[in-house]
């Protein structure tokens, strides 16, 4: 009889703080037609991790409660294995890849993942595993909010959250789309927001947000990407019918004024992915930890204070 192969992977068992996150040993996973198993050399620690550790999603009806569920979205890697039908793809590539199914039992915190081949792309050239996963998600989630929000070269555009990983990486996008980029940002990331790109910076704790963008921009900006779930007080700073979106849920506002609004829902898409990875973006790594560390790591991402993303690497096996 041949042993089944087994790999590592951090998944929650039940619901609650960094506690709940247990190292458990799983059978390997086998990828199905149109699939890839890639060998994971980098995870990304995201806020929706923390979120998803926490329960508050099954709280809010988007995921089923499950014994132990998957932690973890975006990888980078080296693949592994493909399933039938994959041609795009070759074993031993380095790709990055994005799950953007909430309800799985396995997430990218593990030493192998399996993911349909229309989320996985190549890695950016020249970028270390564990800044290339912090691309996929963060990347994606800026790239299809400035597409909704459909501005042309030359408008004006307010990035809320700019010194954070999606804010960093929509100002950076913005800029090279020929937008203006007012970013909100503290003035610990008020450098690194000019240095990607935004020609104007408004204070974080300002305390009328709307009243400092139009001082800049008379009027209000032509639109508005909320990575900071502001909501209303982003709103205000953007002009009669403009362009207004959201990455956090439920903090999209009314849309007053005729401004068009929209809650942005990330959907994975290797061709998005594939041209974000061959753009040089600026990816900012905080600190690189074992994949065992990742209540280590939940800990610090929700204390705050950290530039870049966390990431989580499997000990490489003897």
């Amino acid at each position: 009889m041949i042993a089944e192969e087994k790999m590592r992977a951090v998944v929650a068992r039940g619901y609650g703080g960094p506690e709940v996150l247990e190292s458990v040993t799983v059978a390997l996973p086998d990828p199905g037609p149109g699939q890839v198993r890639i060998r994971v050399e980098a995870a990304t620690v995201n806020p929706v991790d923390l979120v998803t550790r926490s329960g508050a999603l099954v709280e809010a009806g988007l995921m089923a409660a499950r014994e132990h569920t998957g932690i973890g979205w975006d990888a980078a890697g080296v693949v592994d294995r493909l399933g039938a039908g994959v041609t795009a793809l070759a074993p031993g590539q380095r790709v990055i890849g994005l799950r953007d199914l909430l309800d799985v039992p396995l997430g990218a915190y593990a030493e192998y993942l399996v993911l349909d081949a229309t989320a996985v792309a190549p890695a950016p050239a020249g970028a270390s595993a564990a800044a290339a996963a912090t691309l996929p998600l963060n990347g994606l989630t800026a790239l299809q909010s400035l597409d909704l929000l459909d501005l042309a070269a030359g408008d004006t555009v307010l990035v809320t959250g700019a010194g954070g990983a999606v804010g960093g990486f929509a100002v950076e996008l913005a800029a090279r789309r020929g937008l203006r980029v007012v970013a909100q940002a503290g003035a610990a990331d008020a450098e690194f927001a000019r240095s990607v790109g935004a020609e104007w910076i408004v204070g974080r704790d300002a305390s009328d947000l709307a009243a400092d963008v139009r001082r800049l921009v008379p009027g209000g900006t032509d639109g508005a990407l909320d990575t900071a779930g502001l909501g209303i007080r982003a709103l205000a700073a953007v002009r009669g019918k403009g362009a207004y979106a959201t990455v956090v849920g439920g903090s999209a506002p009314l849309p007053l004024r005729g401004i068009r609004v929209h809650q942005h829902w990330i959907s994975a898409d290797a061709h998005a992915l594939t041209e974000l990875a061959a753009m040089d973006l600026t990816l900012r790594v905080a600190d690189v930890l074992p994949l065992e560390r990742a209540a280590d790591a939940h800990d610090r991402l929700a204390a705050g204070g950290i530039r870049g993303r966390l990431v989580l690497a499997p000990t490489k096996r003897a």
